[in-house]
């Protein structure tokens, strides 16, 4: 009975402290007065309020901006939106602030994280790629104009984490058409994935998928097309061979070659 009467005083409690710290928010927001929302909006910030923090340092950084207020407020407000995980406008405000403030102490640790904000927006592999393209060009500028920055190493690991993610889509996307047995798409979707990503350890698998295809794609087209295509194969196994003499797919790769030669004699 006793355990039901004090919890009943403390939600009553609490109702009470969020009703009035409601109230308190809302008087803040109609206030004029802008050193009083930006010491609250500060308060708020330490103590990880962010929405609360975000929304009154909106309110006033049009009023200080340029200020050396307004360059904690700007950056507090970048940061702000960043721990709500509302990356796509941290990395805007963020932008922003190495813009306004290019000079600050904290210019280099905000063009960091406007990179890293667009880095959070990178979705898994099998989803559209652009933002992990924005996000590596991102990287990869702030890495030219800060290669030996404390955020360098880290940096450069989550460019090469990106590029991964865009070598397994562009993989994927090849091995779908080869999947559904599609065999020019494949072959060219193979290729173009070499060229686009040659550093790869996936390119064995490629080349020798391309191989297939391109083997395949002979075995069924029309008679007058065949020899072009199979001699098509005999080059794609060359290249293959020439770079992977020791693979563990090269007795399925002599198998393509041997029908090919030997289709081609028949024809």
């Amino acid at each position: 009975m006793r355990k039901s009467r004090f919890l009943g005083f403390f939600l009553t409690l609490l109702a009470i402290s969020l009703v009035t710290s409601c109230s308190e928010f809302r008087k803040l927001q109609k206030s004029t007065d802008w050193e009083k929302k930006y010491k609250a909006a500060i308060k708020y910030y330490d103590e990880e309020d962010y929405y609360k923090a975000s929304v009154l340092l909106d309110q006033i950084l049009p009023i200080i901006k340029g200020t050396t207020d307004g360059e904690r407020a700007s950056f507090l407000r970048a940061y702000s939106y960043y721990h709500q995980q509302q990356f796509i406008l941290s990395a805007e405000y963020f932008k922003e602030f190495t813009r306004v403030y290019s000079r600050s102490e904290y210019a280099l640790e905000a063009a960091y994280l406007s990179a890293h904000s667009l880095y959070m927006q990178s979705p898994d592999y099998n989803l559209d790629q652009r933002a992990t393209v924005e996000a590596m060009e991102a990287f990869q500028n702030f890495l030219n104009r800060n290669p030996n920055s404390e955020y360098a190493p880290k940096t450069s690991a989550m460019i090469d984490e990106l590029q991964r993610k865009l070598e397994k889509k562009g993989f994927e996307n090849a091995k779908l058409y080869y999947k559904l047995r599609k065999w020019k798409p494949a072959r060219v979707a193979f290729e173009t994935f070499e060229d686009e990503f040659p550093d790869s350890k996936l390119i064995e698998e490629v080349k020798f998928m391309a191989m297939d295809a391109e083997y395949q794609y002979a075995e069924q087209s029309i008679r007058t097309k065949q020899k072009e295509r199979y001699q098509k194969t005999i080059e794609l196994y060359e290249a293959f061979v020439d770079r992977y003499p020791e693979s563990e797919l090269l007795k399925e790769a002599e198998e393509r070659y041997a029908k090919s030669l030997e289709q081609i004699e028949k024809l």
